[in-house]
């Protein structure tokens, strides 16, 4: 760390704990819409058992989250951000030039990202990752050629399918869930496909299969997932993407999208459901003895009642981590333990 990078951070933690007694009460939680459920239901928790007043939860996508975290030291920045992928190299440094200098990365548990339809679709939908980058690609191979995607029905693409105009609700390039769903099901179901599979590398299609169409079968819905399931509620044709949690939590009007035959549940998700993925939370330890009640939210979110099979975020869809995964992540928490630049 340079020596003006020290002295900066310096300033601001010092003016931060002198302001300790005028700082505002509550803590405040940005990034994640994914991760945002679980944050909210952690922050109603802790205000019904200490009595602090009720965390600022905000759902500002993992990238905007980031942005905001990172930003600097303070009363007017943000005490901890969720997120549904790590955080990039790009990231942490920024946190770095930022004064963030030291962040402890925590790791909550699992979760599976669900393409879900209304219920009142009668059709058993079951997709291979292939037949999804087709309907959702911007670039696709047609007859040996690399073109832009002319697919507009989804009988297009699979003639078992229903003859029903493709439109797919999904999320915009800065959250979390995005990034995870192009590895995940766009770059992994573009090499699926004859034509990837026979001329080109896993690196050839991480640059060309991760662009998502713009001519309108995709559309991007904002970081408001509750917003998507709202509109998949009012169209029975449609689908949208977004995290196992609020499929779970709204699987009376929503049924999932099966992958290659396996179906998104906190079995599969912790096993072999093909699009699952690591979901995060980031504290700003210089905030930490300093905002109020934030070293007791720590602790809620750190405690068996949140965390462990049978906890109420398991009870939200969190696919839970091990038992052995549990108290590292503890011990890392409560000791405070740097990251390190990712790679």
């Amino acid at each position: 760390m340079s020596k003006l990078t020290f002295t900066t951070s310096a300033v601001a933690i010092l003016a931060l704990t002198a302001g300790a007694a005028v700082a505002r009460d509550e803590v405040r939680r940005v990034g994640s819409s994914t991760v945002f459920p679980y944050t909210q239901a952690v922050a109603e928790q802790f205000a019904n058992n200490t009595g602090f007043p009720s965390p600022i939860v905000e759902s500002t996508g993992t990238g905007g989250g980031m942005q905001i975290f990172c930003g600097g030291i303070g009363e007017d920045y943000a005490d901890i951000t969720g997120a549904s992928r790590a955080m990039k190299a790009s990231e942490f440094q920024l946190c770095m030039d930022g004064g963030v200098t030291s962040i402890t990365e925590a790791r909550i548990g699992s979760d599976g990202l669900t393409i879900a339809i209304s219920r009142d679709n009668d059709f058993a939908w079951d997709m291979e990752l292939s037949e999804v980058y087709q309907g959702l690609a911007a670039m696709v191979p047609v007859d040996g050629e690399w073109i832009e995607n002319p697919y507009t029905t989804w009988d297009q693409i699979n003639p078992d399918f229903p003859a029903v105009e493709i439109e797919v609700l999904g999320p915009p390039p800065t959250s979390g869930t995005r990034d995870a769903f192009v590895e995940l099901a766009m770059v992994a179901g573009c090499m699926e496909l004859d034509y990837v599979a026979q001329n080109h590398d896993e690196d050839w299609a991480e640059e060309n299969c991760a662009r998502m169409r713009t001519d309108g079968p995709f559309i991007e819905a904002g970081e408001n997932d509750n917003l998507i399931v709202q509109r998949l509620q009012a169209n029975s044709d449609a689908m949208g993407i977004f995290g196992y949690s609020f499929l779970y939590e709204n699987q009376d009007t929503l049924k999932p999208v099966t992958i290659a035959g396996v179906e998104p549940t906190p079995e599969t998700i912790g096993d072999n459901y093909p699009i699952s993925r690591p979901l995060y939370f980031y504290i700003k330890n210089a905030h930490r003895g300093v905002i109020p009640g934030f070293e007791e939210f720590i602790a809620e979110y750190m405690s068996d009642d949140a965390l462990a099979p049978g906890g109420y975020l398991e009870e939200r869809g969190l696919v839970v981590l091990s038992e052995e995964a549990r108290e590292e992540l503890r011990q890392r928490v409560a000791n405070q333990v740097e990251m390190s630049a990712p790679e």
